[in-house]
């Protein structure tokens, strides 16, 4: 399983420029609304066309701008599930799934009837996508692609118009329903939780081009950029002086850090995540900041601490409670200070 595409397109005051070669069977695009993720889908299956660029899929050439080489959509073989769905609303579930089969009248009913059993169907055959529920719906969408044996499949934000709860499900769902898929899947999201919980490799999109790409566990670890750490959810990002190899200045908290490891002469921020912060009552230890309370945020199952910056309009500091530690508090009171591990401060550039 491999893709490999160089894209380019303009669109307005927009540039779409991204590269990308990847072996991984499942790959998660991670980016903000508007940074080109649903243009790079499209490009790939034919639905858009790029400027120029090449792109291959499982060793195809099926687009190439200087070969002048631009497969149809249905020639790529690549299931797309949009966010709605696109379901024919006039066409039964049946109908829907077996659209896209080739063969004889006997071999698109066999293979119509076999989706509907994979995807848990039974019973619904005639009915029309309106009187679906959204699980329903996503189901017969994803055996509609899968009749016609894709070798590939682009997830297009396919759960963004949904509550939490459904969601949650759906997700688990898609992933079931794709275990024993062989080939690659794309999913496209502005959601960290949704690519975290689906991919094995990650790419960070902003602006038109790939910031970052890898592993998933390893860029959430180690973002390095700026734009990457802030999409894959740290709340607290702020500008730093080096003052050498192993300490740094954060003007905005008024505190110096001290690191083990050296810290390369381009790092020009740090980034440190909500949950890591460790509270210290009493003597005040090294990489701390003090724990002055601006203000606090009551969740169900977590308290959020908006900590005051040091410096005069500097931005709050967030530190994100889990239940567990909300005892603790309750017995000693809020700590003097926030201890950072020096494992968990993200150096960025």
């Amino acid at each position: 399983m491999s893709i490999q595409a160089e894209i380019r397109k303009t669109y307005g005051d927009f540039k779409l420029d991204i590269k990308l070669d990847s072996s991984s069977k499942r790959i998660g695009i991670l980016g903000a609304s508007g940074c080109g993720k649903s243009m790079t889908l499209k490009s790939i299956a034919g639905i858009g066309q790029p400027d120029s660029g090449r792109i291959c899929i499982e060793g195809k050439t099926v687009y190439d701008s200087a070969q002048k080489i631009n497969w149809k959509p249905q020639k790529r073989k690549i299931g797309y599930l949009f966010q709605n769905y696109a379901l024919f609303p006039t066409m039964t579930v049946e109908a829907n799934i077996g659209a896209g089969v080739r063969g004889t009248k006997a071999e698109k009913k066999e293979r119509t009837s076999e989706m509907i059993r994979k995807f848990r169907l039974e019973g619904l055959e005639s009915r029309l996508p309106g009187q679906l529920s959204g699980g329903q719906q996503q189901r017969v969408a994803l055996a509609r692609i899968m009749a016609y044996r894709p070798e590939m499949i682009l997830l297009d934000e396919p759960y963004s118009a949904l509550d939490v709860y459904l969601r949650d499900r759906l997700q688990q769902e898609m992933q079931e329903m794709l275990e024993d898929y062989d080939g690659t899947v794309i999913l496209v999201s502005h959601s960290r939780d949704e690519i975290y919980r689906f991919s094995q490799e990650l790419l960070v999109m902003d602006q038109g081009t790939i910031i970052r790409s890898g592993s998933v566990k390893e860029i959430f670890a180690d973002p390095k950029r700026v734009e990457a750490a802030r999409i894959s959810g740290c709340k607290n990002i702020v500008k730093i002086r080096r003052v050498d190899a192993h300490t740094i200045d954060i003007p905005d908290w008024c505190v110096s850090l001290v690191m083990k490891r050296t810290v390369p002469e381009d790092i020009t921020h740090i980034g440190f995540r909500a949950h890591d912060f460790i509270p210290v009552w009493g003597e005040r230890k090294e990489n701390c900041i003090a724990a002055e309370v601006g203000s606090i945020a009551e969740l169900p199952f977590e308290r959020k601490y908006f900590i005051k910056g040091a410096a005069k309009g500097a931005e709050e500091i967030c530190w994100f409670v889990q239940r567990e530690l909300l005892g603790i508090l309750e017995e000693k009171g809020m700590p003097e200070f926030l201890e950072m591990p020096e494992e968990k401060i993200l150096l960025l550039k």
